[in-house]
């Protein structure tokens, strides 16, 4: 895959099935590309001399033209795009539907199109799309009524309906674009493909976007890690609920991956996520337009005490905090504010207030090296030009450097004054609360931009003993296993308790000599999940009596259970849950992002408290890190009430080893490890579960040994 630049200026536009039909897509991208197109617009259509006053000509071959737009049926939409490959056109746009969202046939018609598009390594959008426009050559290459004004951010979607209302919102609020595309399928080109792109052009300054899915999560999570450093990204993903998902997943063939997954995944790609069109345009507008702040701090200016309490309360549910004022700032204050005015943040310079107060209050707390941006909230009044509070703030936003927000709330009267603002690039919001976002987005960027990404640890382990272990699950055709499993993680480097399994009860003495105290037996089964419900653990076993244990155990799971799987028993180390705090760590496989890695509180408490967080894989050191001091129960990992506190670098070293192992193999679908305890010393896997893609293992199948029944 090529450039994506020459999408965006090409000089030949070619629309294959332009026609001057009434009402059709075909006449209406061709209208709109006559339009404002500084390019040739070929119309191509065997059937016709001409369109619209335009010379036709009869195939791709005679066009002559960098960009191809298809608009034929889907039955033949394959060939026309084969076509435009064999006559060496590098980008082509396919507007047609009837693809992946349609069901199987359609998913046929789509992957043959990719195919395609791989042998003549195509740029293509779409299929299902409305088509990609630019306002650097003019170029309008959509079936939607309007263009875009001139701007500095880049706009996708991957609802072509989304991009038509965005543009009849934008153009009445003088909202410009540099580059708009409907992604449609996602058939060859994705997302990440146009935050790359975005990301190294220099007339785009925000990225923006709609989406309903990514396919390629960690692709994507890589592309925007690098984008985000310089550029912002912000998203509307939507499909946050299960009947979302089902919708996204009818309207466009999207696969829906958890929500989990994506917000994890989106935040680790630095990607600053949306709840609504309205979040998505009051960040982008802010981040387009206005610097990043030195530091967290804001500071209030308003002539109204009602609405800066508002905001007050929007500050303290957003990342920024609220300046403390410097002693000069406040004798400033003291001086040429009224006795009834308030000093302190919010500075309340009273409704009285006329706009050489206004102006001098905000040059004061501009001027405070504690204040890192300024909200100017403000109400009509008698004494009070709005137009000329408007030019004062330009003024001294320009002169102190420092991003500002504005909030002249009104009607009719903020307009001329929301004109001035808007016009510097200061953002004027009705509602306090918005401001605050605004300015929010600001701090949330700065943070982005400064993070520093590690590359994952590469641990020295044994693959071949943990591929072994795996096939164990192939040669059972049972895809749960159980701590008959322990060993893969301690091929990994993950500590466990010492032991091993038993298949009668002369092993299991065995196994249990050498362990100094008292041990653990649990029976093995991948059919029996919850053993200690069924009295299938038994604690503080004595080594005397570890042969009967042994029968007392694969009897009652006999008992429970007479068709039961029985492994064995294992015969473990005992370990002191008393001096440590038991975790979990775990990882579900996401359909788009992959291994999705979480730690908790574990034990008893994990389904109970649900103190979790999660990271998509492979885990750096930092993330491991920032996971085990994410989670709410963080102070019992550092000491808590008298506790010592626990080795938390060990178990930041457990969650990136595992890390590791479900990267290796992609055939391990889930596992947990519960608990993980983690000690002063060190930690400890205890037990472990998880599930394999029996069919995505690739291993010899190694022999097993079998089970001796207790004597009955």
């Amino acid at each position: 895959m090529g450039e994506l630049a020459a999408l965006f200026a090409p000089e030949r536009v070619a629309v294959v099935g332009a026609t001057d039909r009434e009402g059709s897509v075909g006449r209406a991208i061709t209208e709109n590309l006559l339009a404002d197109f500084e390019g040739t617009v070929v119309p191509v259509n065997p059937k016709r001399d001409e369109v619209l006053g335009r010379p036709c000509v009869a195939s791709m071959k005679e066009a002559d033209a960098d960009l191809a737009v298809v608009v034929v049926p889907p039955s033949v939409a394959v060939e026309v795009v084969r076509e435009a490959g064999e006559s060496g056109v590098q980008h082509v746009v396919v507007i047609t539907a009837g693809f992946g969202e349609t069901g199987s046939d359609g998913a046929a018609r789509e992957e043959e199109l990719r195919s395609v598009a791989e042998e003549y390594d195509l740029n293509l959008v779409g299929p299902n799309s409305l088509g990609v426009l630019s306002t650097r050559r003019g170029m309008n290459a959509t079936f939607g009524p309007d263009n875009a004004l001139p701007g500095r951010m880049s706009f996708m979607s991957q609802s072509g309906a989304f991009i038509t209302a965005v543009l009849d919102w934008a153009n009445d609020q003088g909202i410009g674009f540099k580059d708009v595309v409907s992604l449609g399928n996602k058939a060859v080109l994705d997302e990440a493909d146009f935050v790359s792109e975005w990301g190294d052009d220099p007339e785009t300054d925000v990225i923006i976007g709609y989406l309903e899915g990514i396919e390629e999560g960690r692709k994507f999570i890589d592309t925007a890690r690098e984008v985000t450093q310089e550029t912002p990204v912000v998203l509307v993903k939507s499909g946050r609920t299960d009947a979302g998902a089902q919708a996204a997943s009818s309207h466009t063939g999207t696969l829906a991956g958890s929500e989990q997954a994506y917000e994890t995944g989106l935040d680790q790609a630095g990607v600053i996520r949306a709840d609504s069109v309205q979040e998505l345009f009051d960040a982008a507008r802010v981040l387009e337009s206005q610097p990043l702040p030195e530091n967290d701090e804001v500071a209030i200016i308003t002539n109204a005490g009602g609405p800066g309490v508002m905001s007050t309360d929007a500050v303290g549910d957003s990342r920024l905090g609220m300046a403390s004022f410097s002693e000069e700032t406040l004798d400033a204050f003291s001086e040429s504010l009224p006795e009834e005015g308030n000093i302190y943040n919010p500075v309340d310079i009273v409704g009285d207030a006329d706009n050489a107060r206004f102006e001098e209050a905000l040059d004061v707390a501009l001027g405070d090296e504690n204040v890192g941006c300024v909200l100017v909230l403000s109400c009509p009044t008698a004494v009070l030009d709005y137009e000329q509070l408007a030019r004062d703030t330009v003024s001294l936003q320009e002169e102190h450097g420092k991003p500002v927000a504005a909030c002249f709330m009104g009607g009719a009267r903020v307009e001329a004054a929301a004109d001035v603002l808007e016009e510097a690039g200061i953002p004027n919001y009705f509602d306090p609360a918005r401001a605050v976002e605004g300015l929010d987005a600001l701090v949330r960027f700065k943070e982005i931009s400064r993070r520093e990404y590690d590359d994952p640890t590469t641990f020295d382990v044994d693959r071949e003993v943990a591929r072994e272990i795996l096939g164990r699950a192939v040669e059972r055709d049972e895809p749960r296993m159980g701590v008959e499993a322990m060993d893969l993680l301690d091929a990994y480097g993950i500590p466990i308790p010492e032991g091993g399994i038993a298949t009668d009860p002369t092993e299991a003495l065995s196994l249990a000599e050498p362990i100094d105290g008292d041990v653990v037996m649990k029976i093995v089964s991948p059919d029996i999940l919850h053993k200690s419900d069924i009295g299938g653990v038994r604690v503080g076993v004595p080594n005397e009596e570890v042969y009967d244990a042994y029968e007392d155990l694969v009897t009652r799971a006999r008992n429970y259970q007479p068709d039961a799987e029985i492994l064995g028993v294992q015969v473990q180390e005992m370990v002191d849950l008393d001096s440590g705090v038991e975790t979990i760590v775990g990882m579900n496989r996401d359909p788009q992002f992959g291994p999705l890695m979480m730690f908790g509180l574990g034990g008893i408490f994990v389904e109970v408290l649900e103190d979790t967080t999660f990271r998509v894989a492979p885990v750096t050191e930092t993330e491991a890190d920032e996971m085990t001091g994410e989670i709410n129960a963080a102070p019992l990992l550092r000491g808590a009430r008298g506790r010592d506190p626990v080795d938390v670098d060990a178990v930041a070293e457990t969650i990136q080893r595992l890390s590791q192992l479900v990267t290796d193999f992609p055939a391990i679908l889930e596992l947990d490890i519960n608990p993980l305890v983690a000690m002063p010393g060190g930690a400890q896997a205890v037990d472990v579960r998880l599930t394999v893609d029996l069919d995505e293992l690739d291993v010899e199948e190694p022999k097993e040994k079998t089970l001796t029944e207790p004597d009955q």
